[in-house]
């Protein structure tokens, strides 16, 4: 019989709280029985989800260490955005992570970097760090944000009082000036991430980077299509939680899963096997990202009856939709390449921002919704600026639309459930 291996002594090498993680996995734990493992009718290679979800703070850092200890992998490097590029990371010869910050964690310790009335997702990454409960971002070498609003910019000044800190700085128009721009900040990036790891990026490593994470999109954008069907073989929560585990898992691994989930998605699609009855009402989300273990907007859609059939967000369709280009032939081209492709993510951080309205209209009519859900954090100006805009797109292209305002908190729980009730109802 195997020896099982002792997390505590991992999580206390990494300088943890450890008392305070217990209290985290309970309360995350609890969660994921209550929302995922009482669905109906998952897909069986769902079950992958289950292991992602169970190892994410044991075994997904073990193999880290472990892999950081054997010189196979020298660096970790945590992110909190898309628009980090992952195969720079990767092409140095280290491994990118999506750090803590879907929850509500130590928020009296947080307001003494950032202020009460914060967004949510900078409010619980600060918390995280604070109280030493999260291994990814303990066990990170260096962290890597961006400025892609004016809350995440200042807290990356305090943030990088507490943990190694570097920061790209993101567009937020697009002209020809820009692009040079960002693509100075990818050289930038790799040259920062070369200097960490102490290996040097090549034209070989960098497209073999480009390909793994290519691939893993590719197996996003199989899996995506399969809920265009009615009735719908995967659950919005399923989905979602597919793509947040692209920021955390081995993507080899990963996109070994996915493609199993889009196997077996396509035979259900062909079958009529669904995981809500047909003409269930179908919902489009958009708006701000939603890290793990935020799913409680999902949950409350799929308990009342409707069913997510995509996600026009960070956590969702922005991550897979593009491929970066891979027939550069020299470094030059392929940073190009991969600038490029990351410049054109839909994000509310730009002006003019047509692209992301006529993206949701898209995705509203390929994936057959019924009605269109905008949720901002709150707090999150852009995206809540950007809802009037979406509104109006929403109302010509006759689609019902619905804007809402949350935290992470369970307080809104029972007025959101109305709410989204009376719009399923009303649709």
């Amino acid at each position: 019989m195997a020896e099982e291996y002792d997390y505590n002594s991992m999580w206390e090498g990494l300088g943890m709280d450890v008392q305070a993680h217990e209290g985290l996995l309970a309360a995350v734990g609890g969660m994921y029985q209550s929302m995922f493992l009482t669905q109906q009718n998952r897909p069986e290679s769902t079950s992958y989800l289950d292991f992602v979800a169970t190892n994410l703070h044991s075994g997904r850092i073990r193999e880290m260490l472990d892999a950081r200890n054997e010189g196979t992998t020298k660096k970790v490097i945590g992110t909190f955005c898309l628009y980090v590029p992952e195969e720079i990371i990767t092409a140095a010869g280290a491994v990118e992570v999506g750090l803590c910050a879907g929850a509500d964690w130590a928020p009296q310790e947080a307001e003494k970097y950032v202020p009460r009335n914060t967004c949510p997702l900078i409010k619980g990454f600060m918390g995280f760090k604070l109280a030493r409960v999260c291994p990814y971002i303990e066990s990170a070498d260096l962290v890597v944000g961006e400025n892609t609003c004016d809350g995440k910019k200042k807290a990356y000044e305090q943030f990088g009082q507490l943990k190694p800190t570097f920061v790209m700085d993101v567009p937020h128009v697009r002209n020809e000036d820009t692009r040079q721009q960002w693509r100075h900040e990818v050289r930038r990036l790799a040259e920062r991430i070369q200097q960490e790891t102490g290996q040097k990026i090549t034209v070989d490593s960098l497209r073999a980077a480009i390909k793994l994470a290519n691939n893993k999109r590719r197996a996003l954008q199989r899996l995506d299509a399969t809920r265009a069907a009615d009735p719908v073989p995967i659950s919005g929560l399923d989905s979602l939680l597919t793509v947040q585990a692209a920021f955390m898992d081995d993507s080899a691994r990963l996109t070994n899963a996915i493609n199993r989930m889009a196997d077996e998605c396509e035979k259900r699609v062909t079958a009529g096997t669904g995981v809500a009855p047909k003409g269930a009402k179908r919902i489009l989300y958009t708006g701000t990202p939603m890290a793990v273990p935020n799913w409680k907007l999902f949950n409350i859609i799929e308990k009342a009856g409707g069913v997510v059939v995509g996600e026009e967000c960070c956590t969702g369709s922005r991550y897979y939709k593009d491929l970066v280009d891979e027939t550069g032939e020299t470094l030059d081209e392929l940073y190009d390449a991969i600038a490029d492709r990351y410049l054109n993510i839909q994000c509310a951080i730009f002006t003019p921002n047509e692209g992301r309205k006529e993206d949701v209209i898209r995705m509203a009519r390929e994936q057959h919704a019924d009605g269109i859900l905008d949720c901002s954090l709150q707090f999150c100006t852009i995206y809540d600026m950007e809802s009037f805009g979406m509104e109006k797109a929403a109302e010509e292209a006759g689609i019902p639309y619905l804007h809402l305002t949350t935290d992470y908190s369970g307080e809104d729980e029972g007025q959101l459930k109305t709410r989204i009730e009376a719009f399923l109802e009303m649709i």
